[in-house]
Order: C-alpha cells, then structure tokens, then sequence
C-alpha cells in the first residue's frame, strides 16, 4: 500500500515538472478605432482547451484603448506592433505540459448587451513558448447606440406633443468608446443614422438623425395619435460596413 502511494506521488510528481506556464496576451480591437479597455469596461476573455471545454483561463481586458496615432494615422508595416505597455489587454497564464489546440473567445463590450459582440480564433499553445506583444488581436465590429428620449415604456400625453412632436436622442460611439462628431477622426458625415418608427406592431415613419455634437444624435418626430410606438436607432458606414442598433418602446396616450 506504502509503495503504491509512494509510486503515485513520484507520477503526480513527474506530471507538474513537466507542466509549464505559457503566457498568452489577448486584445480585442474595435473595428475602424483603437483597443477596448477600462474606459468602456473592458472586453472578456475566455481561453479554452478545445478537446474537452476546459477553461484555462478568464478575464478582463484592462488598460487605455492605445496610440491614436499610431493606430488610426500611421501606416501600417509587416510587424508593427501596436500596443505599448498601457495598451489594454488580458495576459493568460496558462498551465499546460504538451502543445494545446485552444479557442479564444472575446465577449465585448461586457458592459452593453445590446451591443455585445462575440468573437473567436483557434490556435496552438506550445509550453513555454510565449504569445505577447500584440498577442491575439480579435476585431469587434460595430457601434454602441443608447437611446436616451424618449425613455423606456415612457408614458406622454398626446396633448404634451401633438404640436411640438416627441424629440428622439441617441448616444453613438465607436465600439472603443471613442467619439464620433463631425468632421471628427470618427467622422459623423460618413455616417447614416436613421430612427425607424413603429406604431401598434405597424410601419409608421422613419426620421434621419442629426449630429450636433460629440456623439450625440437628434431629430424629431411628428406624433398625432395615440398608440405603442417602438423606435429601432441604427447607424450605418458604408465605407467601413460598421453596424449598430437600438431600440427602445414607449407609449402615447389621449
């Protein structure tokens, strides 16, 4: 019985010499902006054994969304690298004793649901054998829209704005947080931002928003009836096929 855990030991023993921790740095990088940090919450990332689903390791990016210069206006040569070391990302330390096929899985922006996008790569981790620098970089495409008027399921008497209509509000950044205004690096003129407007479960009109200011989209709707009313916010560039949506219901009644 002695040997035999004894034999046991020196095995469990022999296992962890071999087991090496592997550094993996991951980013995650809006499309058309820069890296996704503390300022927007962070993106969350999951490194997992691909043969059996075990996670190897979990968390947050954390740190500043990166050079704008370097990023947005520099070219771009074969192995630039564009992070520096406040540059955001999450360093997985991962334990493993023979090459490991993983998936890498981006979940972000962790903080806004309705814009959540989630993103994924494979690769080989080889012990011992260190991915930093840029690391893995996945793109997060899209925009983040808040609508901010009318509220959510907000009641307004019809007599409030049957003359001056309901003012539809919007908030837009990049998926980094970074601002878009006009004539800005993130141009809003490049944009189309439009509020398409239901009525009882019916097409009702479509209203275009304007950009008066940083990230900040308006226009107003004509209301003369009664009813449920759902506005759907979405922005659009076609030059860089970035996407975003919102919406939100609310209720006018007599």
């Amino acid at each position: 019985m002695k040997n035999s855990i004894l034999l046991l030991a020196l095995f469990l023993i022999c296992i962890n010499a071999f087991a090496t921790d592997t550094k993996l740095m991951v980013r995650a990088k809006a499309k058309d902006a820069k890296f996704i940090g503390s300022s927007i919450g962070g993106a969350h990332i999951i490194v997992r054994n691909t043969l059996n689903g075990h996670i190897l390791a979990e968390g947050e990016t954390t740190g500043s969304t990166g050079i704008t210069d370097l990023i947005m206006r520099s070219p771009h040569e074969r192995y630039t690298q564009l992070s520096d070391n406040d540059t955001a990302g999450f360093l997985a330390v991962v334990d493993i004793d023979e090459p490991t096929f993983v998936q890498i899985e981006v979940i972000s922006p962790i903080n806004k649901r309705n814009a959540q996008i989630h993103a994924s790569t494979q690769i080989w981790l080889i012990p011992g054998k260190d991915i930093l620098g840029d690391g893995i970089v996945l793109e997060i495409p899209g925009f983040i829209i808040d609508i901010l008027e009318p509220n959510t399921h907000q009641y307004i008497p019809l007599e409030t704005v049957i003359t001056s209509g309901i003012n539809i509000k919007a908030n837009i950044v990049m998926m980094c947080g970074c601002p878009i205004q006009k004539d800005g690096l993130w141009g809003s003129n490049l944009m189309e931002v439009r509020a398409v407007v239901q009525k009882d479960g019916e097409a009702y009109t479509d209203v275009p928003l304007d950009n008066p200011g940083q990230n900040i989209f308006e226009g107003n709707l004509a209301v003369k009836e009664s009813g449920y009313y759902q506005i759907t916010v979405y922005a659009y560039n076609s030059k860089t096929g970035n996407t975003g949506v919102d919406k939100i219901n609310y209720v006018v009644r007599d």
